[in-house]
Order: structure tokens, then sequence, then C-alpha cells
């Protein structure tokens, strides 16, 4: 069968859509990503003047996006932004480069586009934390006194936890990965390209640890059956998705709705599989498994590493000393308003937050604004009764041109946006839109803390 090139698939699909529904369904997208942020924390018009001193570390989503509410709602604060990295990556979009769809620069933009007016940049990393001393270090030797520190530090990706792995052969010999780098991304989308016309074994996991859009690695597998079924070669490849428990995702309806599809779809699935070591030369992954270690062969794989807090942050008084999220070092605050339990002048936003579910950037749009409209009314003497209830979003890609968007909260019950219009566990060409090309304007202006 003739190859079927689908690079630019959104666009296929979306002269199916009419532009008057197109149009409805922005501003729905629009208008929802507004009702959420301007709820819990309405901007007051009068903006809260202090002298205080506000230190971020972190300039990624969270980070801007806190740095954009402050400049908003306070007048004579000194804002600090500090973030080593100079180029801001649109998280979300990963999975669309790596899956052939957006090129690499899709994702890519600078951190400074998005500082507002006033806020102070430091392109250095911290390499220490301590909030006994109302201080944070940099690499330079630089130390920085805060009144209040909001951590948006984001995560760690924990490559070299897998015996055998070399970032620098990600692109070759079957070995993917996605969630490396916008270049590592598009180099992984060449092996799928590959894969998808000649077969063979496709393996697929996440690691046993929290990750960010734990989403992702189930709709990369279900991206690259949809590929093989396009160009004919379906029955070329055996996939296998190895979850690291004993489901597929955290909500137990979504993970019954999953194993169906992989099931009609012939995607084997492995549980209580989790990645240890891998051979790149002879295409080989080894798995733990409670009997024992397990190998698989394979032809193409997406490694998705273990993710943990930077280790300025592990090595610091800030995490959780005791729990679940004690020993990857994520940060120990109230789950329902982000500030720190042992600290109350350090809030904490976005993946570093030692929270139940979150680590998405949806998830950004609803914590931010609740933490700082507790930093304000703090500076104010007050209180505040804004409140987080873990609501988190995965636009679940089902196959190329339908999805579902699957929202839920921190007691896995799901929360739609759009009642009515798109149910959560339907593959969408809506829920498509939105992923492909709704959630990118939306994304930019929660970071300019416009939506």
């Amino acid at each position: 069968m003739q190859k079927r090139k689908v690079n630019h698939e959104e666009s296929a699909v979306s002269k199916t859509i009419d532009r008057r529904t197109f149009l409805q369904l922005s501003a729905a997208t629009v208008a929802g990503s507004a009702i959420t942020l301007s709820s819990p924390t309405a901007q007051s018009a009068t903006k809260v003047k202090s002298s205080a001193h506000i230190v971020i570390a972190g300039a990624g989503a969270a980070g801007l996006t806190a740095a954009n509410l402050l400049s908003k709602r306070l007048e004579g604060v000194k804002i600090t932004l500090i973030d080593a990295r100079k180029a801001h990556y649109y998280q979300p979009g990963f999975t669309l480069v790596a899956a052939g769809i957006k090129e690499a620069n899709y994702v890519e933009s600078t951190t400074a586009e998005y500082v507002p007016k006033g806020v102070e940049l430091i392109t250095e990393s911290i390499v220490e934390f301590d909030p006994d001393a109302n201080s944070v270090s940099t690499a330079s030797g630089q130390t920085i006194n805060y009144d209040y520190l909001i951590l948006a530090t984001g995560l760690s990706l924990d490559y070299e936890a897998i015996s055998g792995m070399d970032q620098n052969r990600i692109g070759t010999q079957g070995l993917g990965s996605m969630y490396h780098s916008p270049e590592k991304a598009h180099a992984t989308w060449k092996l799928l390209d590959k894969f998808a016309d000649t077969g063979g074994n496709g393996v697929f996991l996440r690691p046993n640890t929290e990750m960010k859009c734990a989403g992702a690695p189930l709709k990369y597998a279900f991206i690259t059956e949809d590929h093989l079924v396009r160009r004919g070669n379906r029955s070329k490849a055996n996939l296998v998705y190895n979850a690291n428990n004993n489901s597929l995702f955290g909500v137990p309806i979504v993970h019954e709705k999953l194993r169906m599809l992989f099931e009609q779809r012939d995607i084997a699935i492995n549980y209580n599989h989790i990645l240890s070591a891998i051979d790149i030369d002879k295409q080989i992954a080894t798995f733990s498994t409670p009997n024992g270690l397990v190998e698989q062969e394979y032809d193409f794989i997406n490694v998705v590493p273990p993710m943990r807090a930077a280790a300025a942050v592990r090595n610091s008084p800030l995490p959780w000393q005791s729990g679940p999220w004690a020993e990857d070092g994520w940060v120990e605050v109230n789950k329902n308003n982000l500030r720190h339990e042992r600290y109350p002048n350090i809030f904490a936003v976005g993946d570093i937050a030692g929270v139940p579910k979150g680590k998405t950037a949806a998830s950004v749009k609803w914590q931010v604004p609740v933490a700082v409209d507790h930093l304000v009314a703090d500076i104010q003497g007050n209180t505040s009764d804004a409140f987080y209830d873990g609501y988190t979003s995965c636009p679940m890609v089902t196959r190329l041109g339908r999805a579902m968007l699957i929202e839920f909260d921190y007691h896995n019950n799901l929360t739609p946006s759009f009642p009515g219009i798109i149910a959560p566990l339907e593959e969408l060409w809506i829920s498509w839109v939105m992923k492909t090309m709704a959630l990118k304007p939306t994304y930019i202006s929660m970071l300019r803390g416009r939506a």
C-alpha cells in the first residue's frame, strides 16, 4: 500500500469543521479558561500596595503565570524571577511533535517575552534553598533574600536511573523519548515514521514515579497504532504498554475505558512492569516485575524516565519528610491552598508541588491563582478562602483526529468544563481540535495572566 503521510493531520481534520462551529469552539475554550481563572480569585481593580520582595524560583508555565498575576495585583513590590533556561517550551505540544503533527519549533519560544514589565529576570540556576534564612543562592554565588517565595521549579528527568540509558542516542536504534526536548521529540517522530512503514515490536511505558501529564505515554501508544493502521501495516506490528502498577490511569473509570480501547486495538498490557535497564545496541528493554526481571525486544520504544524534584529542592528542608512524596523531593504543601506546611511564606505550584494530582499545564491555571490569592491576602494581613480541589485535565488523543477530554479532581470525580457539549469519555473530533489548535493560544494567555 502506498505510504500515507499525516504530518499535517490537523489540516485535514479542520477542513471538516465549518467556520462558525470552529469559532464557537474557540470562544467556548477561552471563556471556559477565563471562568476557571477568575474563580476563585477575581482580580481586584485596585492594586495592593506593598514593599515586599517576592522571589519566584522557576520560569516555566507556573512561574511565568505567577509573575504576571502578581504584577497585576500588587504595586510597589519587588518581584524576582530566577531560571537559567532562556528558552520556553510549550510542553503539552511535545506529544504532537513526536506524532509528526507539529514541527519542533511549534513548542519553542523564549522566557523573556512573557516576563511582565517591572519583574527582574535572573538567568541563573538556584543551587540552594535556605527557608530558615529566607534566602536562595544561585550558581554564581549570589544570595537573594525574600519575604515570600513561590517554588515553580518544575521537575527533573532522571534518565540516569535507567541502567544503560544514553540520552545522546535518542533518535537512533529505535530509541525514542518525547519528553527530553523538542529536538528529541522530533527525532522520536522520525523513528515512529519508520516504524509505521516496517512494523515490528513497539514498546511503551511509564515510570514508577509521579510524572507530568501521566496520559502522554498512553496517547502515544494510541497514536502509534493509528499510524500503522493508516499505512496498512497494523498486522506487521506487536504493541505492548507496560504500566507501572495495577492500573493504566489513576481515575478508575478512565482506566476501564482505556483498558477497553487497548483491547479493541490489540495493544497488549503488562501491569507492574517498571523499566530498569536498556541495551540500546541489542534493542532490549529490561523491566522489573513482581516475578523478577523481564526482557522485551523492541524495534521502537518510547522511554519515559523517572521524574523527580530538582536536586536543589530535594536537598533542602522543603520536601515532604515522610509519605509517598518524600523520596522524590516533592514540596510539602497544603493540597488545597499550595502553602508550605512548615514555612507559611512559601508556596509551591506546578509540577514541584507535592499534591495528589496536578502535574499538567491545565492544573497550573487553577493552582497559581489560588496560591497568589493567599499570598496577596497575607500581605494585607487577611486570609483567603481560595481553594484548589485538584483539577487536572488530560486531552487523551486516541487516534489522529479524535481525543477524549478527561478532566478530574482529587476525588477522581470527572469534572467536565463543557457538560452537554463534550462528553469526557467519548472519542470526539472537537476534543482533538482543542488539543491541536485551541489550547496553545489559551496557554499563552495564561502565561500572560490574561486568561
